[in-house]
C-alpha cells in the first residue's frame, strides 16, 4: 500500500533535513518543496509566528492538494523587547543572507551584559488538511554569544548558547539538538499529533 504524503511548506534544505530526521519513523512519506517546482518562495505577511505557519501550509495544501507542514521560528532577545521576532530571517533586510542577520544582532547586543543577553528561539508548526488545521510550538531559552561559536546548525545557531549542554547550537550535532531545540520540541509535540490525526477527517 502507497504511503501517505505530507508536503513540508520549505525551501530551505538544512530545516528539511532536521525535520525529516525527526520524523523519519512515521508511517508518512514526507516530501520538500522540491518536489513542486512550481511553488516558489511563500511570501510571510503574517504579524505572528502562527499566522506565517499557516500561510505557508494553507498555500502549499491548496496547490498540492495533499496535507502540508508549514512552520515559522523567530528568535525574541529580551533586550530588544522580542525582536528580531518573526523577522528574525529578514532581521538585516529582504534578502539578507544568515550571517548578515548575526552581524547586525551582535551589533545591537554590543557592551550590552552577559546576564541581560537572555533569548529564546520559538517554532510553531502549522499542520493543514482538507479540513482540518492545528498548531504546535516548541521554546527553547538560551543567551547570545558575543561572536559566533561551532560551524554546525544554520541561522543564529552560532550565537544561541545553550546553558544545560554549555555549548551554542552550532556546536551540537544534530542529535543532540534535535532533543533539545525549539523545532525538535514543536516536532515532537506535533509526531503525538499526527499519531492521533485521521488524515481522512
Amino acid at each position: 500500500m502507497e504511503m501517505k504524503k505530507i508536503v513540508i511548506a520549505t525551501h530551505n534544505r538544512h530545516k528539511l533535513i532536521e525535520m525529516k530526521e525527526i520524523l523519519k519513523d512515521l508511517s508518512y512519506e514526507f516530501l520538500g518543496l522540491e518536489h513542486f517546482p512550481d511553488i516558489h518562495d511563500i511570501e510571510e505577511t503574517g504579524d505572528t509566528l502562527i499566522e506565517n505557519s499557516l500561510i505557508k501550509a494553507r498555500t502549499v495544501h491548496k496547490i498540492t492538494g495533499y496535507p502540508a507542514i508549514g512552520d515559522d521560528t523567530g528568535l525574541e532577545v529580551d533586550f530588544l523587547n522580542g525582536a528580531p521576532g518573526v523577522k528574525s530571517a529578514r532581521f538585516a533586510g529582504e534578502d539578507a543572507k544568515p550571517n548578515e542577520n548575526v552581524e547586525l544582532l551582535l551589533q545591537k547586543l554590543k557592551d550590552v551584559p552577559d546576564n541581560e543577553r537572555t533569548a529564546r528561539f520559538r517554532t510553531v508548526i502549522s499542520f493543514v488538511t482538507a479540513n482540518n488545521e492545528k498548531w504546535v510550538e516548541g521554546i527553547a531559552e538560551g543567551k547570545i554569544t558575543e561572536k559566533p561559536v561551532g560551524n554546525s546548525g544554520f541561522g543564529y545557531d552560532p550565537i544561541f548558547y545553550f546553558s544545560p549542554l554549555t555549548r551554542t547550537f552550532a556546536e551540537l550535532s544534530m542529535d543532540e539538538k534535535n532533543k533539545i531545540s525549539h523545532r525538535g520540541l514543536a516536532l515532537e509535540k506535533f509526531r503525538i499529533l499526527l499519531g492521533n490525526f485521521n488524515l481522512e477527517e
